[in-house]
């Protein structure tokens, strides 16, 4: 069988190894055409701009009344 602790390990060094698990907020910046705020250095999904200029082109769609 493989060796168990002696003793618990105390909260303080439980805490202290688990100090770098937290989540952190993703870093969103407002796109430079439409102000949506998107990762950064992506394409904006909004509008198909990057870095100031249409890299795709986003087909809109048209609502059809029912």
């Amino acid at each position: 069988m493989p060796p168990h602790p002696k003793r618990k390990h105390s909260q303080g060094r439980r805490d202290r190894r688990r100090a770098h698990d937290a989540l952190e907020a993703a870093n969103l910046v407002a796109c430079s055409n439409c102000g949506t705020m998107i990762l950064p250095h992506v394409v904006c999904p909004n509008c198909g701009h990057y870095q100031g200029r249409e890299v795709i082109e986003i087909k809109k769609k048209d609502k059809k009344k029912s």
